[in-house]
């Protein structure tokens, strides 16, 4: 194995990364090679190059990329009002905040990242045009109101997508609110919020988390499909109030837990009005905490939900719709890539 050691090629691009950092009108080829004091990869570590954590206020047109990040204060990457960014391929945690933090910022690319041991996975507020896509998040600390493995807080506007990630949390070294939430955040009606293709595996302890949370304080133009939710909490899939949320063509098992309680759910739990919401196709197979199937729950409360009967048990649905391993695509992906 090789033994990391400073590079005279790190040192320069740490010393002309802190001061392009600095600079938001660098072009927009710039990359990003390091922060803090890098070394480089070993064996063990292929493909990241380490680095202190990362904030950075009014950044624009960057590429930030190949880092390992711990940080026991705080979040791993830290960005405010910045604009046209892309995270990808970095290896984030364990850190006593989030993996990635977004306030106010706009066109922010997520992609490929690894992230473990951290309070919540991605935390994106007041920001437009967030696409997380194709990153492994494991073992969500929390405590809450922390805990998600993506929170949409507050997202707007068009080209928000959660899809295609993979989301696991092992019991007894997690502590787990929602896989993914979508907290008053609303799409169009051209171009809906996404969530399609992601992977869900593990939640619990807690009574009131579980997989996928739409319309939690309003939302609207949400579009929740084909994704795979095992063992995922209190509740599978969930639209809490809003309008224009359709949830179709997922897939939901749980067996029993002392927190599991229902499969998919459609209850208006907010004073806002919520009509319009389709929720359709969806295959389930949910056993609650007294071992009794429970697989859909309509609260009356939503107006007409589009759809409702068309979604099914399937008594066939057991932990077997995901494959035993299913964290380490986007470490694999990083290092073909850098190859």
């Amino acid at each position: 194995m090789k033994t990391p050691i400073l590079t005279i090629s790190v040192i320069l691009y740490t010393l002309v990364g802190m001061f392009a950092c600095q600079n938001s009108d660098i072009n927009e080829s710039y990359e990003i090679k390091a922060i803090g004091y890098g070394t480089e990869s070993d064996e063990k570590n292929y493909p990241y190059v380490k680095s202190a954590a990362i904030y950075r206020n009014g950044l624009k047109n960057k590429a930030i990329s190949y880092f390992e990040i711990t940080n026991p204060t705080g979040p791993c990457i830290k960005l405010l009002n910045c604009s046209n960014i892309t995270i990808r391929y970095c290896k984030l945690g364990p850190s006593k905040n989030e993996g990635v933090i977004l306030y106010n910022c706009k066109n922010i690319t997520i992609i490929y990242n690894t992230m473990e041991g951290i309070s919540t996975g991605v935390y994106a507020v007041k920001s437009t045009g967030v696409r997380i896509t194709y990153n492994d998040i494991k073992n969500v600390k929390g405590p809450f109101p922390r805990g998600q493995g993506v929170q949409f807080d507050e997202v707007n506007g068009i080209e928000n997508i959660i899809s295609f990630n993979t989301f696991e949390n092992i019991t007894g070294q997690s502590n787990p609110e929602d896989a993914i939430s979508l907290y008053n955040s609303n799409g169009v009606q051209t171009e809906p919020i996404e969530v399609i293709g992601n992977r869900i595996r593990g939640g619990g302890p807690s009574n009131s988390g579980g997989g996928i949370m739409a319309g939690d304080n309003g939302g609207s133009y949400i579009f929740i499909e084909g994704n795979i939710l095992v063992n995922p909490g209190q509740y599978g899939i969930s639209v809490a109030s809003g309008y224009q949320i359709t949830i179709s063509n997922n897939k939901i098992f749980s067996q029993k837990f002392p927190f599991s309680n229902v499969g998919l759910v459609a209850w208006n739990q907010y004073a806002h009005k919520s009509y319009s919401n389709t929720i359709e196709n969806n295959e389930v197979n949910f056993t609650n905490m007294h071992g009794v199937l429970n697989n859909l729950w309509n609260a009356g409360n939503m107006g007409e939900v589009i759809g409702w009967n068309t979604n099914s048990y399937n008594l066939h649905l057991t932990d077997s719709i995901l494959p035993l391993i299913i964290i380490g695509n986007a470490h694999k992906r990083a290092s073909e890539i850098k190859k």
